[in-house]
């Protein structure tokens, strides 16, 4: 039989028959690499180690109402951020892919989570440290684990050999751009071997009801490197983030399949580990003992999550030519948007002043409800007045100036009430139907961008 080779997009994963420049796909140049697909041995003929002989696969049809249904099982993590992420804990036979920034604690996160369940047998296998290494992370760490064990190996058929012998409930791949397998010929990550190595591992945690969690790397663009065939294939998808600059991580779901990908957990790096926060509120919002113009507090939702940030502004005279428009943890464009509002409807002339916008905290928040903070920001680093103390605002404005509805609405007044908050502004729509009664804090319902002016200044 004659070996078959394609030629794959190492920028999207496209297969062709023959080399182009272009990709047709990604529109990337010089991107084509020939790979093997298949070794001359028929596939047909591979015996997957893990399964016995006395276990065949159910190949035959059944109707629907023959199929009887079952809550799936899950592995409890004593990790509560890790839990939440995941749905509630590990489902049997579930494969999860978690992808992050080189160096942001992906690796730090699973190891410690494998020695604090320690009522389950884990598997570590790495690729590309070794087992000192992983020791010595272990040692810093500062948890025992006698039912964790590791192995240094790239190779998919010796991984599936030791996991025969020790009958792990829990296998972690690191990573699945380190593995080959000897059916294909091609370099450790490159389309073909990881797309051929999922596919085996898929396999496996399905035919033995073993979940098993692949950490993967991004590309320089933030996308999961790899094809994004990985992603379908596995059942959850997570996405570490953060800047590694900063203490605080953000574990979230952009996949599951057994839970939902609203969750998202936030961790924060210490010297021994990835700690869980459970009240973030508490450490993004700074304690300032003077009053400082140009800082507005927001009642955001992240996933699931009420969060109380932290919104500094800056704005003063441009000396050079082209005023400057610099952003940290927030779109450019929507702060860009925010201040021609203010601009048409407002009539603040920001066309000549540098704007720098900043999210306490190191985190990147995307929620709409936090237009109105940073919008009270802007204003107050405008005219150079602090805000009244213990403040927050929520809403999102829109382009004629209006302060549109936002969802969830008592879930973040409760967290304001909860964080001592004397007052908060919120979107004259979101005072529908709702009962101010039950909050102790002042609840301000404000229409148009005009109206927050009033009420401030």
């Amino acid at each position: 039989m004659k070996t078959k080779s394609a030629f794959f997009c190492q920028s999207c994963g496209y297969e062709s028959t023959k080399w182009a420049g272009k990709c047709p796909n990604c529109n990337e140049w010089n991107t084509f690499v020939e790979e093997v697909k298949e070794k001359p041995s028929a596939k047909a003929d591979i015996k997957e180690l893990w399964t016995e002989d006395t276990v065949k696969a159910m190949n035959k049809a059944k109707s629907i109402s023959e199929i009887q249904t079952e809550e799936e099982i899950r592995y409890a993590l004593p990790d509560e951020e890790l839990n939440r992420t995941l749905g509630g804990g590990l489902v049997q036979g579930s494969v999860t892919l978690i992808a992050g920034d080189p160096g942001i604690g992906k690796s730090t996160l699973f190891l410690q989570a494998a020695l604090k369940a320690t009522q389950l047998r884990v598997l570590y296998v790495s690729g590309e440290e070794s087992m000192h290494q992983i020791k010595m992370r272990a040692d810093r760490i500062g948890i025992s684990n006698p039912n964790l064990f590791l192995l240094t190996a790239t190779n998919t058929q010796t991984i599936f050999q030791e996991v025969k012998k020790i009958q792990p409930n829990w296998v972690i791949i690191d990573s699945i751009q380190t593995l080959e397998s000897p059916y294909i010929e091609s370099a450790p990550g490159s389309v073909s071997q990881v797309r051929e190595c999922a596919a085996e591992l898929q396999r496996f945690a399905k035919q033995t009801n073993t979940p098993v969690s692949i950490i993967g790397h991004i590309t320089k663009e933030g996308s999961i490197a790899g094809p994004k065939i990985l992603e379908h294939m596995v059942d959850t998808v997570l996405q570490f983030e953060g800047d590694r600059h900063y203490a605080y991580r953000i574990l979230r779901t952009l996949k599951n399949r057994f839970g939902s990908t609203a969750e998202l957990g936030i961790y924060e790096m210490v010297h021994n580990g990835m700690r869980g926060v459970s009240n973030p509120s508490d450490i993004l919002i700074t304690q300032h003992e003077e009053a400082l113009s140009g800082i507005a507090i927001a009642a955001a939702i992240e996933g699931m999550r009420p969060l109380m940030i932290e919104t500094q502004a800056l704005v003063s005279q441009a000396v050079y030519g082209t005023p400057q428009r610099t952003v940290n943890g927030f779109d450019l464009r929507r702060l860009q948007l925010l201040l021609a509002v203010l601009e048409k409807r407002g009539g603040f002339h920001f066309g000549m002043k540098d704007v720098f916008l900043n999210i306490a905290g190191g985190l990147r928040i995307e929620d709409p409800s936090i237009d109105l903070a940073i919008v009270c920001a802007l204003l107050s680093s405008y005219e150079d007045q602090p805000l009244p103390a213990n403040v927050c605002f929520i809403g999102e404005v829109g382009l004629s100036g209006e302060i549109r509805a936002v969802n969830r609405i008592e879930q973040r007044i409760a967290e304001a009430d909860k964080m001592g908050m004397d007052a908060v502004f919120i979107p004259k729509a979101n005072t529908k139907g709702l009962d101010i009664s039950k909050f102790k804090i002042e609840v301000r319902s404000v229409n148009k961008v005009s109206d927050i002016y009033q009420a401030l200044f």
